[in-house]
Parts: C-alpha cells; sequence; structure tokens
C-alpha cells in the first residue's frame, strides 16, 4: 500500500513556518505510527478506503482545504465552538495532527472517525466558510473554504453527506459577539491579545482625588448632625468639586439635620429631615460633569429629598462614598456632608469570615476524557489559573504593574479553592514567563488545560490610553467559543466578581478572538479585574482588600461553575447528561 502523500501550495509553503517547508513539508500532518510505516488499520465494518491528507492552499483571505472522496465514503459537517468538524462513515480517518497552516486554519486535527478544522474566529451555520463537491467517481473531492468573509455555509446543493447545525447559541451569547458600535475593538477584535495588553507602554493616569477618610470604612447609610436642630434651617447649593474620574458634592448642614442615603439604579437620594431649601437653591442643574449629569432638590413633608442624576447605577458599596465632616472656621457651625461619585468606586471593606468559597466535592477519577469503568476512585476536580505576562513582558504599567497583581491574585484564588477541594495550578508560580516569544508563551499557558483538568481562566488587569482613558474602568470577562461551556462560565465568573467587589460590570465579551482562549480545549474565560489606567481604579487595584474580594470572587465563580456542571467532564450545551 502507498503512503498517502500530503499536498501544500506553493504560496502556503513560502509563508509557513519552518516547520512546514519543502524540506519536512510531507511530515506537515503527523501520522501515526502505523501509517508512517506503510501498515493498514483493520477496523469492523469500515472498507478499505482512507480519509484525511488534504490539499490545503491559501489565496489572500481565503483558505481552501480539499479532500479525496472515495466510493462509500459519507460525511456530516458541523460546526462548532472554534471550528468545523466532519464526521466520516466509510472509511478509517487519517490519525494526523498539524498548526498553522493558513491564516484562517489554526489547527488541523483527525483520528477517531472525526476531523476537525481549528479556526481563528467564530463559524455559524452560514458564515465564516462555505463547502461544495466537485469532479466525479474516483476524482471526488469535498471542498472546504474558509475566511472571515466566506458565506454559505453547507448549502451548496453539490454536497452528498449532510449538513448539521452545531450548539445554537443563545441570543445573550451571540450578542457578545459583536463589538459595541463605534468602539475601537471593532478594527482589532482578530488581535489575539486581551484588551489593554500595553506590554510596551506605560500609563500614567491622573493624580486621584484626596480620599475621603478610611476607605475600609463603608459610608454611613444615615447619620445625624450634632447638635440641636434650629427653626428655619435651610441647605443651599451644593459646591462641587472635579477631578479626572470623580466629583464631589458637598452640601452644608445645619446642627440637628439627619441624613439618609439611598442607591438607586437612577443615581443617588439623600433625604434630609429637619430643614427647607434655601431660596433659589432648587434650581435643577444640568451636565455638571462627567459622573454627575444632574441634581435637584424636593421639598417633602418634615425635609428635603436631595437627588442626584449618575451616570452609572449606585449601590450601598459602589459608585459613591460619602463622609459627615466637621464644620471648620470659615464654616461656623455647619457640617459638611461630603459625597463623592464615581462609577469606578469599588467595595474597599474587608472580607469577613462568613465569606467562604463553597465546598466542591470530588469528581470520579479519569484518564483523558474517559471515565474508569468500574472504579470508585474520586479525586479532587483541577483547574489552571494563569497570571497573565511575567519575565521580560509586565503587561500594563500605570498605577500598578500588571504582572505583580495577576500573580499576587491569582495565590489567592489558588490558596481559595484548595481550602475548598479543588486542585488549582498555576501557570507560573514566580515573575517569569512560559516563553520569551509572546504568541508562543500565550499558546503554551493554553495548553496547560490538559486532559482531566476541568477549567482554565486567565487574569488580567486593562488599560486604555489617550482620549479614552477616563471612559475605562470597572470588570469584564472574556470568552470564546473553544468550548461550549466556556460563555457559561465567562458570565458566572463575571456575576461572582462583580458581586463579590461592587465593581462596575462591564459584562461578558466574546468578540475578539483571544489567543489564550482560543487554544484551550476546556472551557476557558478571561477576567479583567479593572484599570490601572484610571485614577479611581487604580486606587482599587492598590488596595489589598479590593484584590481579596477579586480573588474571592473568580474563585468562587469557579466553585460555582464546577457545582453546576461547568467543567470539560460536564455535558456540553444540548447534550443530555448521562445518567448516574
Amino acid at each position: 500500500m502507498k503512503l498517502p502523500v500530503t499536498l501544500i501550495s506553493t504560496a502556503l509553503l513560502a509563508a509557513a513556518p519552518a516547520a512546514l517547508r519543502p524540506a519536512q513539508a510531507a511530515s506537515a500532518f503527523n501520522r501515526s505510527p502505523e501509517v508512517a510505516q506503510g501498515r493498514t488499520l483493520s477496523l469492523p465494518g469500515i472498507q478499505d478506503a482512507a480519509f484525511g491528507n488534504p490539499e490545503v492552499s491559501a489565496e489572500g483571505r481565503l483558505t481552501r482545504v480539499s479532500f479525496a472522496l472515495a466510493p462509500g465514503v459519507g460525511y456530516r459537517l458541523i460546526p462548532t465552538f472554534g471550528g468545523l468538524r466532519l464526521d466520516i462513515s466509510g472509511a478509517r480517518v487519517l490519525p494526523s495532527v498539524a498548526r498553522d497552516l493558513a491564516a484562517n486554519l489554526d489547527e488541523y486535527r483527525a483520528g477517531g472517525g472525526q476531523v476537525t478544522l481549528y479556526t481563528p474566529f467564530p463559524l455559524s451555520l452560514q458564515d465564516g466558510w462555505r463547502a461544495y463537491e466537485n469532479g466525479s467517481g474516483a476524482r471526488r473531492r469535498l471542498v472546504i473554504e474558509l475566511g472571515p468573509g466566506v458565506s454559505g455555509g453547507g448549502a451548496d446543493r453539490s454536497l452528498s453527506g449532510e449538513t448539521l447545525t452545531g450548539v445554537p447559541l443563545p441570543p445573550e451569547a451571540q450578542a457578545t459577539l459583536v463589538p459595541p458600535s463605534g468602539s475601537e475593538d471593532a478594527g482589532t477584535a482578530a488581535s489575539g491579545l486581551p484588551p489593554g495588553d500595553h506590554s510596551d507602554i506605560v500609563v500614567r493616569p491622573p493624580a486621584p482625588a484626596p480620599a475621603l477618610g478610611d476607605l475600609s470604612r463603608p459610608s454611613d447609610l444615615r447619620g445625624q448632625v450634632p447638635g440641636r436642630l434650629s427653626p428655619g434651617a435651610v441647605v443651599g447649593v451644593p459646591r462641587v468639586g472635579k477631578t479626572p474620574g470623580m466629583t464631589r458634592l458637598v452640601l452644608d448642614l445645619p446642627p440637628g439635620v439627619s441624613y439618609q442615603m439611598v442607591p438607586t439604579a437612577l443615581g443617588l437620594r439623600v433625604e434630609l429631615r429637619g430643614l427647607s431649601v434655601a431660596p433659589g437653591a432648587a434650581t435643577n442643574a444640568q451636565n455638571t460633569s462627567a459622573e454627575v449629569r444632574s441634581w435637584r432638590y424636593e421639598e417633602v413633608p418634615g425635609g428635603v429629598n436631595f437627588t442626584v442624576l449618575t451616570g452609572a447605577p449606585t449601590t450601598s458599596r459602589s459608585g459613591w462614598r460619602a463622609l459627615l465632616l466637621p464644620p471648620t472656621p470659615s464654616n461656623g457651625n455647619l457640617a459638611r456632608l461630603a459625597i463623592d461619585i464615581a462609577p469606578a468606586l469599588a467595595n474597599l471593606t474587608p472580607m469577613t469570615s462568613a465569606n467562604r468559597v463553597a465546598q466542591v466535592p470530588p469528581v470520579p477519577a479519569t484518564r483523558g476524557t474517559a471515565i474508569l469503568a468500574l472504579s470508585a476512585a474520586y479525586v479532587r476536580p483541577r483547574v489552571v489559573i494563569d497570571p497573565g505576562h511575567g519575565g521580560r513582558d509586565p503587561g500594563a504599567v500605570g498605577a500598578v504593574v500588571e504582572k505583580e497583581v495577576n500573580l499576587k491574585v491569582a495565590r489567592r484564588v489558588r490558596d481559595l479553592l484548595q481550602a475548598a477541594g479543588v486542585d488549582a495550578e498555576l501557570t507560573r508560580e514566580g515573575d517569569t514567563a512560559l516563553h520569551p516569544d509572546k504568541s508562543t508563551d500565550l499558546e503554551l499557558r493554553a495548553q496547560r488545560g490538559v486532559p482531566g483538568t476541568e477549567l482554565f481562566v486567565s487574569i488580567h488587569v486593562n488599560a486604555t490610553e489617550g482620549r479614552s482613558l477616563l471612559l475605562g474602568y470597572g470588570v469584564e470577562t472574556w470568552w470564546n467559543q473553544n468550548h461550549g461551556l466556556s460563555y457559561a462560565l465567562a458570565t458566572t465568573l463575571q456575576r461572582e466578581l462583580v458581586q463579590s467587589t461592587g465593581a462596575f460590570d462591564r459584562g461578558v465579551k466574546g468578540y475578539r478572538s483571544l489567543s489564550v482562549l482560543r487554544n484551550s480545549r476546556i472551557p476557558a474565560a478571561l477576567v479583567e479585574i479593572g484599570f490601572t489606567s484610571h485614577p479611581v481604579d487604580g486606587q482599587n487595584l492598590q488596595n489589598a482588600n479590593y484584590l481579596e474580594r477579586v480573588a474571592y470572587g473568580i474563585a468562587s465563580g469557579i466553585a460555582q461553575a464546577l457545582l453546576s456542571g461547568v467543567s470539560a467532564s460536564g455535558p456540553q450545551p444540548g447534550q443530555a447528561a448521562s445518567a448516574p
């Protein structure tokens, strides 16, 4: 029997890495020992026909993969998370693995009756690919074309095989794959790097405003100015102070006046009792600042409501801070209620002993992806935590150095998970990189998700520059269609992180094809824990209580994901869970 020959176009070889240059072109697809030695594999019920060793060519932004079809060979085309899968019948699939064959083909993997073409962009039923047949008889071929602008899918009438829909994305997941209108990401979504990757740039955020007292002490939701209330007490126009990323409002309050802070989805309401509004002070002020859209006084029975319409929602511990300050010589007997408004203000109070990560029970021992038959062995679930950057790659540098914060948080996540019954492993234990080349480093991190690993989570600090610097704050989580459960992992992490930190919720996003996620074969997500380039968020990242809350949120998200079946060994969407 003749050895199969791999054909790769001359144009492709010219741009291919050394591993695919002409001297080694014949081994571009790594064959199994049986194929390499010329032996055939005898499989019951399958004719003596082989499928695999495609011709690969590239024309501009189009990549073409062509397979010879022996008589009687059938196939099903299944667009999946991260690529196109071919289920083959009537032939032996030649086991092989090849990477970086063309711009639109990250990896070719074949074996076990399947061929998978991994792409750097998501495929839908119609977009990103098309398939057709040409030739006839012994010359019949299946041709698959891949590219961001390609459309058609498997609708061509020439196809003799069946086209199946992949696991459909829910509408909320589909929405995360589209960059926001006018976003700078719209033109850089395929960079492969995290959004705030500024390894060669030092960002200098503006100086933050002076803090109001002890940041680890929560603002009082209610209080009273010392002294006796006098008849005819009034409140005047608030004094406004503006600093980058934050606006401070100061109310001068007479003795005896009480106040209550009421955070709302639209802003903040301060309920003042025991006074009225000074003449001319109730004017509605519009566009006070980027953080305060407007403020107004409203007379109510027994007092006044001071309502601040903010640019983002507030909660009892985020979006604002307040402190009652004593009178000054220039202020007479009036106390000062100082209120800071900034969407980047997060919860910096200490965690309590009641905050514990949920315990995760052991799982059946596995070898690869198969559960050991008739085995009573159980093991702790294993996850990989990736502190981004390291070594000569500092990541974003601003109020903090990203690589240092990433490692500090990752170590704490590991400790919290270990206490919760999870084996957590870090991709780096110190200030090192896995490889001096950035692309290789990212791939090596992703590949730490070996069989038996349930989840992969990468930790990063965000950054932005220039005119958008003050627009970058809060936390966000990224996912990729590398696995059917990656979106579920990302949403769980984002929910737990926001709940733990009170940080501004930037949501879940998937429109960047991040290398460290795309190259992972298990559920994976990347968490951006704040912006080192923002004057307020930078303060958060310097605060030990905030970083503890970040670590707790990530660890809790991982534990909740495992408990809900979001793991490499869990059922994929649309797949029924196996009976116990």
